[in-house]
């Protein structure tokens, strides 16, 4: 008879029960430790083969895609590799936008877009063998002065009379000139003739080099028997000139305003590169803003050449130098450059330091034009292309000595010397440094080496 306290004591059990139970004991165990082991094998094979199989189906469709996009689009791909490379994450596509669209899957968005911006803004578009700037931003870049407007500007000097001389035209005997049927000009006034020299001989080196930006330019002598000048004796003395002295007679341009130093520009560490470019398209959500921004730092690579080849002290290294003691002077405007409202081009005004005063101080401003040069690896095709003839001919300062000589009177001669035998010879130098530096971008940058 089996009994129960109350309570909650203790149940006790039968013996043959409990004889029977310890019997069974080692057989249960065996099939649960059977089962669990069975179970973690199958478990395990599953897990193991159903990726295998995803994957290798996932594979199988990628190359397949891939062989297909290859057929429909090379270019695109390669250029497609650069943008995802550098991009949000560096996310790989698995889909193009073409596939993502017509399954209406997005399983990558940051993907999806950059496929539809290469569409509209392929690289190649934007930049020439990874060192040039590329049609697209060639074709915006805005018009300037060409040859045509300088000579407009020249005969309408020599046929004109000037009716009123007053104060403009920036800094000390500066003055705004206004002509009989309106126009004006700005006239350079200054008492070392080589700051008229280098205000003109950097506007023929500029011509040479198809830049136009630079306001056209003529050289005049003051003289008040001249047509010219006959009409405003009384401001000339106010002016404080003086008869029988050069001044360089610049066209007013309206509605200019200041330009400042591009982001991209204003730590010293900074650079203008391929990659550079692309970090830009990656991260602009508004194409016309892009271009106008590349549009604009086209304009600058010129503008850095230009004031590498002159060494003008008087515009960017200027901010450079001050940087030691202020470093807020580069979100300034840059010193001597406007842009033209109308149009957006950046108009380099004052370049009276290049050739000649600016190449006596180089020991001193050296590094600060070489930083500017050493960190730019995007050029104009053109102004490469007109570098490279300069070096290999040689020839830069008969170039500007016979524009010298074509140009200017007798008269004009007699007060005004030519460009001395030093400044050439520095000038072919810094012509050879700036190839230099185009060759060095081609080797690490152009699309041949990547």
């Amino acid at each position: 008879m089996v009994n129960y306290s109350n309570f909650g004591d203790k149940k006790v059990l039968p013996v043959w029960y409990e004889e029977k139970a310890n019997k069974l004991k080692p057989v249960y165990r065996n099939l649960c430790l059977l089962s669990v082991v069975f179970a973690f094998s199958i478990g395990l094979f599953v897990g193991i083969l159903i990726p295998l199989i995803y994957f290798g189906e996932q594979n199988r469709q990628d190359n397949n895609r891939t062989a297909t996009r290859k057929t429909e689009i090379p270019a695109a791909e390669a250029i497609k590799s650069v943008f995802v490379n550098n991009s949000y994450g560096h996310h790989h596509p698995r889909n193009s936008t073409k596939e993502a669209k017509d399954s209406n899957i997005n399983e990558y968005p940051t993907v999806s877009f950059i496929d539809k911006y290469l569409v509209e803004n392929s690289l190649n578009s934007l930049l020439d063998d990874g060192v040039y700037w590329g049609k697209k931003v060639e074709d915006l870049l805005p018009v300037g002065y060409d040859q045509r407007t300088h000579t407009s500007w020249s005969n309408f000097v020599d046929n004109n009379a000037a009716v009123k001389l007053e104060q403009g035209c920036g800094r000390m005997q500066n003055r705004l000139v206004t002509f009989r049927d309106g126009s004006k000009g700005c006239a350079r006034y200054r008492q070392n003739i080589d700051q008229i020299q280098g205000e003109l001989f950097s506007f023929y080196l500029a011509q040479i080099l198809k830049l136009e930006n630079l306001a056209p330019s003529v050289v005049s002598v003051v003289n008040l028997k001249s047509p010219l000048w006959e009409n405003i004796a009384h401001d000339i003395a106010t002016a404080q000139w003086n008869s029988n002295r050069p001044i360089v007679l610049t066209k007013f341009i309206s509605n200019l305003d200041s330009a400042n130093i591009p982001q991209i520009f204003k730590p010293n560490e900074r650079h203008l590169n391929r990659n550079d470019v692309v970090n830009m398209t990656e991260m602009s959500l508004d194409n016309g803003e892009l271009l106008n921004n590349l549009v604009e730092l086209a304009q600058w690579s010129d503008l850095i050449i230009f004031d590498y080849l002159t060494a003008n002290l008087d515009r960017i290294v200027n901010n450079l130098f001050n940087y030691q003691w202020n470093v807020n002077i580069m979100d300034a405007p840059a010193h001597n450059l406007a842009k033209n409202l109308d149009t957006n081009l950046l108009v380099f005004l004052d370049n009276e330091s290049g050739l000649l005063h600016g190449y006596r101080l180089l020991q001193k401003y050296e590094r600060y034009h070489a930083i500017l040069l050493e960190n730019l690896c995007v050029f104009r095709k053109q102004t490469a292309d007109v570098i490279a003839r300069l070096k290999s001919d040689g020839n830069v300062g008969d170039l500007l000595r016979g524009m010298f000589e074509e140009r200017n009177s007798a008269r004009i001669k007699d007060v005004l010397p030519s460009l001395p035998d030093k400044s050439v010879k520095i000038l072919n130098e810094r012509i050879d440094r700036v190839h230099e530096q185009i060759m060095k971008c081609s080797s690490l940058f152009s699309d041949k080496v990547t």
